[in-house]
C-alpha cells in the first residue's frame, strides 16, 4: 500500500475506486464499503481511501478529538483489507473552506483519480460540509466517475453501527459488545516504558503503555488480554487508568502482566487486544491489599482467557 501523508502534493496516476470518510476504529460498516471497493480491482481499478490527518472537527470545533485507533494503526488495518493507496490529506483553513464541487473536481477526479466513488449514505464534504451523496451522483457524468452507496450495517438490535456507538460500548465498560461491532478485539498499541517499578517490586512485573492523548481509551479498570510481544501472543491482565493506590501523580496509562512470560521487553512495541471487562479501577487502602486484590484477578483472567482460547480454536476446527 501507498501511503500518502501531510502533503498536497500528490498524483494518482492509476485509475482509482475511491471513498471519503474518517475510517475511524475500521469498523464492520467500514469493512463493508472496503469489500464493495476491492471487488473493483477485478476490473482494473485501484482501492484509494481519501481521509484527513486530523479529524475535522479538531479544527472547526476548536476541541481535540480522541479517536477509535492512530493514524498508524489505520493505516496497518487498512493495509491487511487489500487497499492500495491511503490518503491523509493536510487539514487547513483553505481545505476546510473549499466549495464541495471544487473538492470533487480537483481532490476525488484529479489528485485522486476517481473512476468511481463510493461512499455511505451519510457522507458529507467542503464548505460547512454542503457536499452530499446528491451533489456526488449529480456530477458524476462531468468529472467521469461513476457513483455508488453502500447502506449502514446495523448491529442485531437494529442500531447503527458507526464509531460513536463502538465509543459508547468502551465508555461503559462492554468491549466485548464493543469487538463485536469492530469485528476484531479493540486494540492498543505502544512501546513499552519504564514504570516506576512497583509492580516488579511488590506486586508483578508489567509492561507499561503510554498511549498518545488522542487514543480513546475505554472505562478505567481491569480486563482480560491477549498480548503480542515479539511475534508470540500471550494472555495478560491489564489496567488502565491512573493506578489511584499508588502515591503521587500517575498519568493515564495501559499496565498489563503477561502470564508465563519471562524476559525484558522495555523499548520494544506490543500490542494488547482487550476481550473481556473484569470490574473498575479501585484505590485499595495498601499494597497489600491491591496485591490480595490481583492474585484474585490474575486467576479470574486466566480461566476466562483459557475458556475464550478454546473457543476461538472450536471455531477455527468447525470451519
Amino acid at each position: 500500500m501507498q501511503y500518502i501523508a501531510e502533503t498536497k502534493e500528490f498524483q494518482i496516476t492509476e485509475p482509482t475506486v475511491v471513498s471519503i470518510g474518517k475510517f475511524d476504529g475500521l469498523h464492520v460498516g467500514h469493512q463493508k464499503l472496503v469489500r464493495e471497493m476491492v471487488r473493483w480491482k477485478e476490473k482494473g481499478l485501484k482501492v484509494a481511501m481519501f481521509t484527513f490527518s486530523t479529524p475535522p472537527l479538531s479544527l472547526v470545533g476548536g476541541r481535540k478529538q480522541t479517536v477509535l485507533m492512530t493514524n498508524r494503526e489505520r493505516m496497518e488495518l487498512l493495509r491487511s483489507a487489500g487497499v492500495d493507496y491511503l490518503v491523509e490529506y493536510p487539514f487547513d483553513q483553505e481545505v476546510c473552506h473549499m466549495a464541495p464541487e471544487q473538492f470533487v473536481k480537483e481532490i476525488l477526479a484529479g489528485k485522486m483519480n476517481a473512476r468511481v466513488i463510493i461512499t455511505g449514505p451519510d457522507c458529507h464534504f467542503g464548505y460547512k460540509a454542503a457536499g452530499d451523496r446528491a451533489l456526488l451522483e449529480k456530477l458524476a457524468p462531468e468529472y467521469g466517475y461513476q457513483f455508488f452507496v453502500v447502506e449502514k450495517e446495523r448491529d442485531t438490535d437494529g442500531a447503527i453501527i458507526s464509531s460513536t456507538y463502538v465509543r459508547k460500548m468502551l465508555e461503559e465498560g462492554d468491549v466485548k459488545k464493543a469487538d463485536r461491532l469492530l469485528g476484531y478485539d479493540y486494540f492498543i498499541t505502544g512501546t513499552v516504558t519504564h514504570g516506576r517499578s512497583i509492580g516488579h517490586k511488590k506486586l508483578y512485573p508489567t509492561a507499561n503503555l503510554l498511549p498518545p492523548p488522542e487514543k480513546h481509551l475505554p472505562r478505567f479498570g481491569v480486563y482480560v488480554t491477549r498480548v503480542t510481544a515479539d511475534g508470540k501472543t500471550y494472555g495478560g491482565l491489564t489496567n488502565i487508568g491512573k493506578k489511584p493506590t499508588i502515591q503521587g501523580e500517575n498519568p493515564v496509562g495501559v499496565e498489563t502482566y503477561l502470564y508465563d512470560f519471562d524476559g525484558d521487553l522495555y523499548g520494544k512495541e506490543i500490542r494488547v487486544e482487550l476481550l473481556d471487562f473484569i470490574r473498575p479501577e479501585m484505590r485499595f487502602d495498601s499494597i497489600g491489599q491491591l496485591k490480595a486484590q490481583l492474585d484474585h484477578d490474575i486467576g479470574k483472567c486466566r480461566e476466562i482467557f483459557r475458556d475464550s482460547w478454546i473457543v476461538q480454536e472450536k471455531g477455527k476446527a468447525d470451519g
